[in-house]
């Protein structure tokens, strides 16, 4: 068949980033991210222009998945962010912001992208040397025996949501919820090999908020018609609760035999057979003492009731989901096949009981061993419920990680703000040997050390909504905020109350600058230190893996797109 039309030529674009189209796509594409980091972060609406699901949010996860970007540029930047979040949940919006600002400081700079390249490598294990040492003053260990770090760091990841519309209480409610449904995922005691379990959410939809609750164990949704009343199931000899849980649909359809060719003899019904075969499988699960009979797809009525009228209890379409869960929690192996049973596949539960909450109606299967649980989960509208859900899974992933690496950075701005003060500190004390081996001039390093400074404080700023002005101290490098609409003739002692993490009160003789101010002027201040005194109350922190990651996917990322000299486009 003969073309329609002749076949073009890909498009051949050299140096994208000087391109007006490319530049303003990027510009454009900060500006987004700035407007939706923190606290009083802007929500935004996305959806496909022709109708269907709007989402409301301001998470970096929900936003990348959902925002189309023109240029192959920008893709590549909103890929590495996603690879990020993806990992580590938390800190998407921090690496996207800081992307963006590494590329606009960098591309302005006359030094080749090759010497921008050394440079920043060489900034960036200095951060990464520093945020690992002793000496680090912007990070705070994590004391498993005190639970007061890690509600910090849940109260964090919730505070920074403004899509999940929480009031304090409401905070304090989850944070607590949130953190008592990690504990229970932790195996206990702890063996060498110990993996954490597994929280389940379960949404309940036009709810408060303070009615959320977690339950250790699972919770499956099933029809109120099903329950019994009273619930009786039967308990093996040690009055544990045997368990099966089959991953095969038990619904006696033949086609759930496969594909293929079924040769039957005249006269033979299919049907019969197949309810016949279940028939067997249900007087061997009630010879066997199984009290429980959970399937992941659809049980035959008539081998559900007869498994009742025994004192079994059967739960079907529990779905793929909690499959994995549930092997975990009662240590049953799921069986793949109606026709053969072992003894060894079979599990046992604690409990079995029955949860209503408004008008849905659970079994609650209570476990031996608590490493699987649910939170319950409720919010006032979908939208509001969808955010939230959100937020506690990057609040759990946030305190799986911290396990891993017990350590959190100060958030609120104070970490970037305190890291820019450390490098301009470092970068003034290099030796003429250390620019010989970046092959560097002197002026160049400052060049690039003072973009890279820049960059790290204009996250800091992006914490700004409201048109006040923001502030860094000359003894710790903290962050502070200053509101709209102060005098135009004051002390700034008179304007701030803490640092932007918390951590630091206004009750030293501290001085301050404004960071917009930093650029061009001479920056005489040493190395930060950290705050020998601490204020009481909430700190605000961010989670170290995420963070550190975030710093080094950013510079990657920003120095990969800098280096780019041609980008092929296909236009067919």
């Amino acid at each position: 068949m003969s073309r329609l039309e002749a076949k073009k030529p890909p498009l051949f674009v050299s140096e994208p980033l000087t391109k007006d189209r490319v530049s303003q796509s990027l510009s454009l594409l900060s500006r987004v991210f700035k407007s939706c980091y923190g606290p009083a972060g802007r929500l935004k609406q996305l959806h496909n222009g022709e109708g269907g699901y709007v989402c409301t949010t301001s998470q970096s996860s929900a936003l990348l998945g959902r925002l189309s970007v023109s240029h192959s540029v920008l893709s590549v930047l909103t890929a590495s962010v996603q690879n990020h979040v993806s990992r580590f949940s938390d800190c998407g919006l921090f690496t996207a912001i800081l992307c963006c600002g590494f590329i606009e400081n960098f591309k302005s700079l006359s030094i080749a992208p090759c010497t921008v390249v050394k440079i920043t490598k060489h900034l960036l294990s200095l951060c990464v040397d520093y945020l690992r040492s002793e000496a680090c003053g912007c990070r705070v260990s994590v004391d498993f025996s005190s639970v007061e770090t890690l509600l910090c760091l849940v109260r964090s990841v919730l505070t920074s949501k403004p899509a999940c519309m929480l009031n304090k209480t409401e905070v304090d409610h989850l944070t607590v919820l949130i953190l008592k449904a990690f504990m229970f995922t932790i195996p206990c005691p702890v063996e060498t090999n110990a993996a954490l379990g597994k929280c389940v959410i379960v949404p309940l939809k036009g709810r408060r908020v303070v009615d959320s609750t977690v339950l250790p164990g699972l919770l499956i949704e099933t029809p109120e018609m099903q329950l019994a009343n009273p619930l009786t199931v039967k308990r093996a000899c040690s009055n544990m609760i045997k368990v099966a849980l089959f991953c095969v649909s038990m619904s006696g359809d033949c086609c759930s035999a496969g594909e293929g060719t079924i040769t039957v003899c005249r006269g033979t019904s299919l049907e019969v057979s197949e309810l016949n075969q279940l028939l067997s499988v249900g007087k061997q699960l009630v010879n066997d003492e199984v009290g429980l009979v959970v399937c992941q797809k659809v049980i035959h009525p008539c081998l559900k009731q007869y498994l009742q009228e025994n004192h079994v209890m059967a739960v079907d379409r529990a779905g793929l989901s909690l499959m994995e869960p549930l092997s975990r929690m009662t240590g049953s192996k799921p069986i793949a096949s109606a026709r053969w049973l072992s003894p060894s596949c079979y599990g046992s539960l604690k409990d079995v009981c029955v949860k209503s909450f408004t008008s849905k109606h659970f079994v609650h299967l209570i476990p031996n061993d608590a490493v699987v649980c649910s939170l319950v989960l409720c919010n006032r509208n979908e939208t509001a419920w969808d955010e939230l859900k959100r937020a506690c899974e990057t609040a759990e992933h946030v305190l799986q990680l911290t396990i891993k690496e017990p350590l959190a950075l100060l958030g609120g701005g104070c970490t970037e703000t305190h890291l820019a003060s450390y490098i301009r500190h470092k970068s003034r004390s290099l030796s003429t040997s250390s620019f010989e081996a970046l092959d560097c001039s002197r002026a160049q390093y400052h060049l690039v050390a003072d973009g890279f400074c820049r960059s790290l404080e204009s996250v800091a700023c992006s914490l700004n909504h409201d048109d006040g002005e923001i502030l860094t101290d000359t003894v710790y490098g903290h962050c502070w905020f200053v509101q709209s609409g102060f005098p135009s003739v004051c002390n700034w002692s008179d304007l701030v109350s803490k640092c932007g993490c918390g951590i630091t009160g206004n009750t030293e003789d501290l001085s301050w600058r404004l960071l917009q101010d930093q650029f061009g002027s001479p920056i005489t201040q040493g190395c930060p230190k950290e705050p020998s005194a601490k204020a009481a109350g909430f700190l605000a922190l961010d989670c170290f893996a995420a963070k550190c990651s975030g710093l080094q996917v950013a510079l990657e990322t920003a120095n990969l797109i800098l280096d780019l000299t041609y980008v092929i486009e296909d236009q067919n």
